[in-house]
């Protein structure tokens, strides 16, 4: 008996059957089911598509299309179908990141036709942990940044954004869209940063949160003070309000060749679970 597959762009009738998949990965899904519980599926809130693949008309894999490309519980079959989408619709995203097996299958599958990427970061380990550390004391200068101090938080994001990913925010939109979500973290009370003299020396944000799990990103220290163990306090101090008021798991990924970084949350109590993918154009 043959299995019968399809692949569909899911609505907002779909979303019970969809969260039930993000569900099955809570820590690996948390950034898209963040979007979805608050969006919904309706394309223009959510911000990109929800692609779907059924097996036997049971939904079974998703792949969110937006300004990323990420593949969600998704097997071979899952992959070479969202693939195979993917590329007739054309590249409109600016990465495709996820857990990263199926993102270097969907990336091999699609490099023929989507590359050069500008850089590849194959194995970008995943850190989770549920519980603060007997060993750091959170950093008391660390706390949320209030809806005021816009001006002050922007910068260091700014820099921390064009470290990281090469790039500025600030190109093509002249930033608006980047200070929309900036702004947005503030006003959830998930941006974090110690500020000395008016000035940012270390900040991080909770960009995703479920009632399940949270994500931490945008980990940065300003340079002039690196080396003096801010991060590691900080990150202990981020993650008590996580613990607090998001959820009983807190997770990150981190680039592989950051051993600092790695060192340093595996001091906060972070431990390696698995692995992110991500391509970047």
């Amino acid at each position: 008996m043959l299995t019968q597959t399809t692949t569909r762009v899911l609505e907002p009738g779909d979303l019970d059957a969809a969260l039930e998949v993000l569900e099955r990965e809570p820590v690996h899904n948390a950034f898209v089911t963040s979007r979805v519980q608050v969006a919904g599926l309706d394309p223009w809130r959510l911000g990109g598509e929800m692609w779907g693949w059924y097996e036997d008309g049971a939904l079974k894999s998703l792949c969110y299309a937006g300004a990323n490309l990420v593949p969600i519980c998704a097997g071979p079959d899952a992959v070479r179908a969202f693939a195979d989408r993917a590329r007739r619709a054309g590249r409109r995203c600016s990465s495709i990141v996820g857990p990263a097996e199926p993102t270097a299958l969907l990336w091999k599958l699609l490099e023929p036709n989507w590359g050069p990427a500008r850089e590849v970061r194959a194995h970008q380990p995943l850190m989770v942990t549920d519980r603060m550390p007997d060993t750091v004391t959170p950093d008391p200068y660390v706390r949320r940044i209030r809806k005021d101090e816009m001006d002050v938080i922007m910068p260091a994001c700014v820099a921390m954004f064009t470290e990281e990913v090469g790039v500025s925010p600030l190109a093509g939109d002249g930033g608006l869209l980047y200070q929309a979500r900036v702004a947005e973290l503030v006003g959830a009370g998930r941006s974090f940063a110690r500020i000395e003299d008016g000035k940012v020396v270390f900040k991080a944000e909770i960009g995703a949160a479920t009632p399940t799990a949270c994500q931490i990103q945008g980990v940065w220290v300003d340079p002039a003070y690196r080396g003096q163990g801010l991060s590691v306090t900080g990150m202990a101090a981020v993650l008590r309000y996580a613990l607090a008021d998001v959820a009983p798991v807190v997770s990150l990924y981190v680039n592989d060749y950051n051993t600092p970084a790695r060192a340093a949350y595996r001091r906060v109590g972070f431990e390696e679970v698995g692995a992110f993918m991500s391509v970047l154009f």
